[in-house]
């Protein structure tokens, strides 16, 4: 880090783009007469009381002298009460000694306070590489990220990856795992929005046979696939609020119970997650529970959108042409109008604008109108907005199949093999098009000995 320790820290109201979570956190007094104050555990336990000599002093006249007693044990933090006269609580539950995660609110007479993560401003020196693994960038934003991501895959913590969509979160989950002890595990995906509320856990979790309508086999569910590697759970913002207490319990307990059992087994995991919403905009909005959000934020890295890393372009651009037309040129002037554009569905959409104009070029060269299809773009290439969208799709890929075949036998002066050879499609698949489209009859479509 380029800043000392003392310096770096915040508040969970000002948290940074790139952040972490101490191994302790932050007993902050929400309710009371004390409110605002708040005390850091750490390796050394804190006490809660009306007694001086109390780590945090409490006025309220209903907490005892020696209240209660935080203490890190391992990774839990363990609340132990001292015999407290009016008891302390979780909810309506009194309780002598009990585990606490983030967002856990304790009540203490008439104050409560919250355990809240103590997070740790992270400012890595960029990366002196320009990549990491298959994701690419020369941005310092990127080679920061890069720089971050190589000391963070090398540990086990859980990690929310927030950004807007199409800036790569999946990308960047699975390099994380490459990058890890783990690699040699599964890495599974689960798409927490894709799938329908009421089949979340059986496929998180499993299920027993019989354990529902349809449950004709035992089933392991997504954390058990993903034991001895790393689940990402994708979309994580739009899981469904009554359906994130099991997670919770999850991520709490590291065992899974199936649906219809009564038994926890255990998993070796772990847990990548991702979102496109401000996870933080929907805990204040009570949309997502407070205390998963703590549990999935132990690192939270912020990717940043392709218009805030412009000078990127160019080389993503080559990036992708080499997967898509290494033969194929971008004229400075067409770059110049990729570097412009605002890019609203982030690196994916360039990817895919690249693969589109590597497969529309011509003369060797790609066409901006063709990577953008923007504008007058779609009319250019003969795309009918007034059809449905079927139709309009098929006409558009008889187009490129007539105009492509067209082309390829022009260069190869009729010769199928030879054509065959260079797009590499089977000769019977060739022959099938050239018929299908009455295309030259001078072709030469029968016999093998027909090379060059």
């Amino acid at each position: 880090m380029s800043k000392d320790r003392s310096n770096v820290t915040a508040l969970l109201d000002d948290v940074p783009s790139f952040s972490r979570q101490n191994r302790g956190g932050i007993f902050l007094v929400i309710k009371g007469p004390d409110r605002g104050e708040s005390v850091r555990l750490t390796e050394r336990s804190v006490s809660f009381g009306s007694a001086p000599t109390c780590e945090m002093v409490l006025t309220d006249k209903t907490v005892s002298r020696k209240h209660l007693v935080a203490e890190l044990v391992g990774d839990e933090v363990i609340m132990l009460d001292q015999g407290s006269t009016n008891g302390t609580f979780i909810g309506d539950s009194r309780f002598e000694k009990i585990a606490i995660g983030f967002g856990a609110e304790i009540k203490l007479g008439r104050t409560v306070i919250k355990f809240l993560p103590d997070e740790e401003v992270v400012e890595p020196e960029p990366s002196a590489e320009t990549a990491f693994g298959s994701i690419v960038g020369a941005d310092t934003k990127m080679r920061q990220l890069f720089h971050l991501l190589t000391d963070v895959a090398a540990t086990n913590a859980t990690v929310l990856i927030e950004g807007e969509t199409g800036t790569g979160k999946e990308l960047i989950a699975e390099e994380i795992h490459n990058h890890s002890p783990r690699k040699d595990g599964p890495f599974v995906v689960f798409d927490c929005g894709s799938v329908p509320r009421e089949l979340i856990e059986s496929m998180l979790f499993g299920h027993v046979k019989g354990s529902f309508t349809g449950a004709i086999t035992d089933r392991k569910g997504a954390f058990a696939e993903a034991h001895g590697g790393t689940i990402f759970l994708d979309e994580i913002g739009e899981m469904a609020l009554d359906l994130q207490p099991s997670l919770l319990r999850v991520l709490d307990k590291r065992a899974v119970r199936k649906v219809g059992s009564n038994v926890y087994e255990k998993i070796d995991v772990r847990v990548v997650a991702a979102t496109n919403r401000d996870l933080r905009a929907e805990v204040a909005k009570k949309a997502f529970r407070e205390d998963l959000y703590y549990r999935l934020a132990v690192i939270r890295v912020s990717v940043p959108p392709l218009r805030e890393r412009g000078a990127d372009i160019p080389l993503l651009v080559g990036h992708f042409m080499q997967s898509f037309g290494p033969q194929i040129n971008c004229p400075p002037d067409d770059m110049a109008k990729l570097v412009r554009h605002s890019w609203p569905g982030n690196v994916r959409e360039l990817r895919n604008a690249i693969e589109r104009a590597c497969l529309l070029s011509r003369n060797g060269n790609i066409n901006i109108e063709d990577a953008l299809l923007g504008g007058d773009a779609a009319p250019a290439l003969g795309i009918r907005t007034d059809l449905p969208f079927k139709e309009a799709k098929g006409q558009l890929v008889e187009m490129f199949e007539r105009e492509y075949i067209e082309d390829l036998m022009r260069r190869h002066k009729m010769n199928l093999s030879a054509a065959a050879r260079e797009a590499q499609i089977d000769r019977k698949h060739l022959r099938e098009l050239i018929r299908k489209y009455a295309l030259d009859p001078r072709a030469k479509l029968d016999g093998d000995d027909d090379d060059e």
